[in-house]
């Protein structure tokens, strides 16, 4: 792999797992199209491919048959669509089928341009019949036409003269990919779709499909454009009206350039009337712009490097010292943003739009791992994701009642619309942490932006909601705590337990905040009509304030540490030293109830509750605590060792806090949990962001300011980032004797480092003595 100015190259094997691995990391998204990395010309029936493309909230409803059909429990999920496949292009080269299979493959990478928003391959390939050929493809999706999806396929001749075809195709009769031995991916594969019309009209093409129980149509349409030669036929021959084949002939000299650039457009019934006609409006459109440019699709690509400078020039961030860090970090980000919804209303699933791992659901991960990435970069952004929360909000409120609450919401664990994908109750629907997650990214949201609009338009009554919940779903104990009993929390080797620390630190939180937030705004119109409107009184309010100041925080003195819930350490400790290493996970391995009556973790638990809530424990309590959890902790889950990072830099242990970010920063480029195939893992990489600007940069935001309190890790001779606070640009610089910070952009901001108080104008920046 060489890296450099946020380039990945990679020089490729020809082999299923390096194919399928490739297919996650040289995937295209913008945030309403994602598109496999997949090879335009497929590969052998023996090899295993996700071939996807996938537009953000498209769905189809499916049956999920419980074993006992008890009161209320999910019978039916939704799963995100393979809805097309536009990206198949073959290759005839004198009559051979191009296929790296066959022939002498000479030479073989892939690019991923992280500053111009593309990803190529590069072949050079000789024939069986000897004729060689240099062939590179370009892939986009467009940021600013979130609708377009571009591949330029270039053909070189090296030693022949001959005839070169293209076979061009757009198919709508696709499937999902399916494992019935992972849970985190669909069992079956049924084609989700029927193809209502695939056609050529005019010089396009153009597929419409759509779904059987979620009723929702899907269009595509496709153009293809031949430069570099005059004279091509241009012909199209329907199959069985599922799919078009857009045949280009023409002849090729050697040393001769043939290009073929092919437009594929995509629209759906959620966002328009008419997917179809829109889906050949925003073609013809891209065409013109490509006419009228008269350079091919250049103008579009510097279209897209212009969004992605202004996307680095705010959110960049420089280490010095260790270059596969650096590239790590700029992939996730790079990642993130391609994955962010452009449209509000919409929310970024596990895999962002580039595998259906986990079927395309949303999970709390969104809030708490993924979310601050945007609160610190891109405010838009960061809002069109909490605008989700607030269109789903009468979802959450049904799915409530249907777990028998008389108030409140409740939002679903897994998700695409609102409504509750999960099967298994014990670690889904009963981690009502989900909703901590989305009042404390409220919150988060309020005090970096102080968009004060939004709370009172939307975040004020998702607050409420949420702090109804915990009252409903808490109660008093005999010795007058506020405890909330059977639910799950982060840790899913741990389910159903009572009074689980970090749901409870969240409760509490989300009870206060509410409070406060109806006080700041009290004689506002909006917060006074919103209390009529939801029938608040002050009493229910009292209610709230004293379930928040009493909550039960569980605590043991022996050990001096906060237990995970009540019962967890009556339990034995799970021996991982002497579990082999072909046994994780361990969710794959043991069966849940075995692993629940052990004390063993998944994923960080506690110690993230210490991270988010400070105020929860004093120092010696997390110390213990992070040591304590250490031992137990498998990691199985990639929401884990970033969570680790940043707690062990708050509490000092700077070697730990370098150890496991490396972990969570090069989990998808380096594949360490063996599943990034079906993926990348969003909220990992959200998390390995926290824990570098919260964890190595010490910026922290609460509701006294900002305080940023760096260290220079062992190792690094160096690093920068910039990140947004209240409408002002910061960029901090670490170095090895000194701090700078500068203000790049804004009136002034003002915080603290080290119990001392700046305050920066625009343009200033002032240096800090480490």
């Amino acid at each position: 792999m060489h890296n450099s100015n946020r380039v990945i190259i990679r020089d490729e094997n020809y082999d299923n797992k390096t194919l399928r691995l490739n297919e996650t990391l040289f995937s295209n998204a913008n945030g309403y199209i994602g598109v496999r990395g997949t090879l335009e010309e497929g590969v052998p029936a023996d090899f295993s491919t996700m071939r996807g493309m996938y537009l953000a909230g498209v769905y189809e409803i499916i049956p999920m048959k419980q074993a006992e059909s008890l009161c209320n429990l999910i019978e039916k999920k939704q799963t995100m669509l393979n809805v097309a496949d536009t990206q198949s292009i073959d290759l005839y080269i004198c009559g051979e089928r191009f296929d790296m299979g066959t022939g002498e493959l000479i030479s073989n990478k892939r690019i991923l341009n992280m500053d111009e928003g593309y990803t190529s391959r590069e072949v050079l390939w000789k024939s069986p019949l000897g004729n060689t050929v240099k062939i590179v493809t370009k892939r986009m999706t467009h940021l600013a036409i979130p609708q377009l999806f571009t591949i330029e396929y270039s053909v070189k001749s090296m030693d022949f003269d001959g005839e070169i075809v293209f076979d061009s195709w757009h198919i709508g009769d696709v499937k999902n990919y399916s494992d019935p031995t992972d849970p985190r991916l669909a069992a079956e594969s049924p084609s989700y779709l029927t193809v209502n019309c695939a056609q050529a009209i005019d010089n396009s093409t153009l597929c419409v499909s759509s779904t059987g129980v979620s009723d929702i149509s899907i269009a595509s349409a496709t153009s293809n454009i031949l430069i570099g030669e005059d004279d091509f036929i241009d012909v199209y021959d329907n199959t069985d009206d599922r799919r078009v084949c857009t045949y280009v002939k023409a002849h090729i000299s050697e040393g001769q350039e043939i290009r073929l650039v092919k437009f594929s457009t995509f629209s759906d019934s959620l966002k328009s009337e008419d997917p179809g006609k829109d889906a050949l409006a925003v073609l013809q459109d891209a065409l013109e712009e490509v006419k009228t440019d008269g350079s091919g699709l250049s103008h579009l690509y510097n279209r897209q490097t212009e969004i992605l400078k202004e996307f680095w020039d705010q959110s960049g961030m420089e280490i010095i010292g260790d270059n596969d860090l650096d590239l790590a970090m700029s992939f996730n980000m790079y990642q993130l943003f391609c994955s962010a919804p452009r449209m509000p209303g919409y929310s970024m699933a596990a895999k962002g739009l580039t595998g259906e791992g986990y079927e395309g659901h949303y999970f709390w991960d969104t809030e708490m791992y993924a979310l601050p990435f945007f609160t610190l970069t891109d405010e838009t952004l960061a809002k069109n994701i909490l605008h989700f929360r607030y269109r789903t909000l009468q979802k959450a409120r049904e799915n409530a009642a249907l777990l028998g609450h008389k108030k409140g919401a409740l939002y679903p664990w897994r998700t695409i619309t609102g409504e509750e994908c999960s099967g298994y109750f014990p670690s889904g629907t009963a981690a009502y942490h989900i909703n901590g997650a989305v009042s404390y990214a409220i919150v988060q949201y309020f005090l970096a932006t102080g968009d004060e609009k939004f709370i009172l338009k939307e975040g004020a009554e998702i607050m409420i909601e949420i702090a109804r919940l915990w009252l409903d779903t808490g109660n008093y104990d005999r010795k007058g705590r506020f405890v909330i009993n059977e639910v799950t929390g982060p840790d899913e080797y741990t389910c159903m337990v009572d009074n689980n620390f970090y749901t409870n630190c969240a409760a509490a939180h989300g009870m206060k905040w509410m409070v406060r937030f109806l006080e700041m705004f009290a004689n506002t119109p909006e917060i006074i009509s919103l209390k009529q409107r939801l029938c608040l009184t002050d009493i229910e309010i009292r209610e709230i304030t004293r379930a928040a100041e009493n909550i039960y925080l569980p605590y043991d003195e022996e050990l001096g540490i906060n237990p995970q819930d009540d019962s967890f350490l009556q339990k034995p400790v799970w021996d991982i030293a002497n579990t082999p290493k072909e046994e994780f996970p361990l969710l794959l391995h043991y069966h849940p109830l075995h692993l629940y009556r052990y004390q063993v973790c998944k994923q960080a638990d506690t110690v993230l509750a210490h991270f988010l809530f400070p105020d929860s424990a004093d120092a010696i309590t997390q110390e213990k605590s992070f040591r304590y959890y250490e031992k137990i902790t498998t990691h199985d889950s990639s929401l884990s060792t970033c969570v680790f990072s940043m707690q062990a830099s708050r509490l000092g242990l700077h070697d730990e806090a370098v150890s496991y970010l490396g972990d969570s920063a090069k989990l998808d480029l380096l594949n360490l949990h063996g599943n990034s195939s079906d993926g990348v893992h969003t909220a990992n990489m959200g998390g390995s962001y926290m824990a570098f600007i919260y964890g190595f940069g010490g910026v922290r935001i609460g509701e006294d300011g900002l305080s940023i309190n760096p260290f220079l890790p062992k190792g690094l001779k160096g690093y920068s980032f910039k990140f947004k606070y209240r409408g002002n640009l910061i960029k901090v610089t670490v170095g090895e004797n000194e701090v700078t910070v500068e203000l790049l952009s804004g009136k002034e901001v003002e915080f603290v480092h080290a119990a001392e108080t700046y305050k920066l104008t625009g343009g200033e920046k002032c240096n800090i003595k480490q």
